[in-house]
């Protein structure tokens, strides 16, 4: 019998094979142990974490054609429990992942967690978008910068496009009203090198598709704070 997630994922266009479906199993048994001790999420129930968490992963992958996301260098900005991320590495394996949060526990948990799933090809690295970001082995070497409910849009620009490789793509998971936010987020988009390739509409929000045109300004991302404080 098909599980909610396999019928789900066949949907948007994903075969998930036994191996796979197992990695979903033990990543919620291990997410809501450790949830129990570190506040990853405030959705605990197993039907709930299946929709909200791997599937709404999933839909970023599920706007990619294969030759966008097979063998690409990833990063997840804001990564937290390692949403979407890590769902999205489960489904394609050969994808190189960076997982990125300022809270050591969540990347202690992130770390324990890739080495129980045995993931292979995933960093997870503790520190904030706005520095790492200025590190030459980070910076520019992207070919996907995914966030997922991190900050608005005109704050999400100046945080990973300088993270994206020109060429590349940022993708940001967002809800049903974005029409304001893509609005006033016009210019530091353009700032920071990047212009507005698609709003995609997915399960009960949006997609934000980011394209990387041209090299951001080395001045960006400004020092922690700055960014959402005073928005480009």
């Amino acid at each position: 019998m098909m599980t909610t997630i396999q019928r789900e994922a066949r949907l948007l266009g994903i075969n998930l094979d036994a191996r796979q479906l197992t990695a979903f199993e033990n990543y919620y048994r291990l997410l809501i142990e450790a949830n129990e001790r570190t506040n990853l999420t405030t959705i605990i129930d197993y039907r709930q974490v299946q929709t909200r968490h791997f599937l709404d992963s999933l839909i970023c992958a599920s706007v990619l054609t294969p030759p966008m996301i097979s063998n690409r260098k990833v990063i997840d900005v804001g990564t937290g429990a390692g949403f979407p991320g890590l769902p999205i590495k489960i489904a394609f394996p050969d994808l190189q992942l960076t997982l990125l949060d300022a809270t050591a526990k969540k990347t202690l948990f992130l770390g324990n967690l890739v080495k129980v799933l045995g993931l292979d090809g995933v960093r997870v690295l503790t520190g904030r978008a706005e520095e790492v970001a200025h590190s030459p082995v980070e910076r520019g070497k992207y070919d996907l910068v995914m966030a997922r409910a991190v900050a608005k849009l005109s704050i999400l620009a100046e945080l990973c496009l300088p993270f994206c490789a020109v060429g590349g793509l940022v993708l940001a998971q967002k809800g049903q009203a974005v029409e304001e936010e893509i609005t006033d987020a016009q210019h530091a988009i353009k700032v920071l090198g990047g212009r507005l390739r698609e709003i995609v509409k997915v399960g009960n929000g949006n997609l934000i598709i980011l394209e990387k045109l041209q090299e951001s300004p080395p001045q960006y991302p400004r020092r922690p704070g700055i960014p959402a404080k005073r928005p480009l």
